[in-house]
């Protein structure tokens, strides 16, 4: 019953890194066991699962069966573990959650914290960069992202909206003036952020109800963080165009002035991502429910 658990388990493994490279560093075993593990299973089943070449690998339809089936089972199997080990349904093991750096620091950190401590027998790992994961090959449960969803082998749950917030300091705008309407930019400097085209990033919607439009402003400084835009703005570098919730407090303080606020691009989600799975593990549903409750309620 241990070999036909390790089959299956590597099998799923294997599906979802797509190639057995990414599914050995997932398992922890060299890439040979797990080919020769995927081989006997083939063998037992007498039918092919996976199709391999030299440079990629596909799914037979027999594959798909199984590895929906195996990946419910597996699932199960996890949770029926978990809570006859607890002696209830209290959430056991690793959760490991990626995100963006400054949402991850100002918002989710705290709330995975206090998820934490809801749930003393699971730890929660936190990784914060502002890249794109790969959940699967990199062996995160879920991760959070401020974007719309672009692959479609994973499913996304909105939590959360953000609005954005064009910005500079008082000082900046005492010696070049105040922008009133969005191409006056064109005679400022802006602080653009390198994860996102600038067509997106210097977008604006008509207030009138017109389309949506973007300024090509001349942006001699980007970085890939939106909190390090935040200070090059405060310090009077230039105009920044950022998640309200990054300004909001520099705002307040007086050390951001907000501008052209009727003109502000649409709302982007906040989305928790997960690879497609009819079965979520309890750790990762119990913190997707307790991330929308949270957010809801702010």
């Amino acid at each position: 019953m241990q070999d036909r658990y390790e089959d299956l388990r590597t099998f799923v493994a294997v599906v979802e890194a797509e190639g057995f490279s990414g599914a050995a560093l997932r398992l922890g075993v060299v890439k040979s066991a797990v080919s020769r593990r995927i081989s006997e299973l083939e063998d037992r089943l007498g039918t092919q699962l996976l199709v391999r070449s030299t440079r990629s690998m596909s799914v037979t339809e027999a594959g798909a069966t199984l590895y929906e089936r195996a990946l419910r089972l597996l699932e199960d199997l996890h949770d029926a573990e978990t809570e006859v080990a607890s002696g209830s349904s209290a959430l056991r093991g690793k959760l490991r959650v990626a995100g963006p750096m400054s949402f991850g620091v100002m918002c989710l950190a705290p709330l995975a914290a206090e998820f934490a401590d809801q749930h003393p027998d699971l730890a929660v790992e936190l990784d914060l960069n502002d890249r794109i994961v790969n959940i699967v090959n990199e062996g995160f449960d879920l991760a959070i992202r401020i974007s719309r969803l672009k692959d479609s082998s994973l499913v996304a749950r909105s939590i959360a909206s953000v609005e954005h917030t064009l910005c500079a300091s008082p000082a900046y705008l005492a010696a070049h003036g105040v922008p009133r309407m969005p191409h006056d930019l064109l005679a400022h400097r802006g602080l653009a952020y390198s994860n996102l085209e600038e067509s997106a990033y210097w977008s604006f919607c008509d207030p009138a109800g017109g389309p949506a439009f973007s300024v090509e402003v001349r942006s001699p400084f980007r970085v890939n963080n939106g909190a390090a835009l935040r200070e090059a703005a405060i310090q009077g570098h230039g105009i920044a165009y950022l998640p309200h919730f990054i300004v909001a407090q520099a705002i307040a303080r007086g050390e951001l002035r907000p501008l052209l606020e009727d003109w502000r691009k649409p709302s982007v989600e906040v989305y928790a991502v997960y690879p497609t799975r009819r079965n979520l593990p309890l750790r990762v549903r119990a913190f997707i429910d307790f991330l929308m409750a949270r957010c809801t309620a702010r």
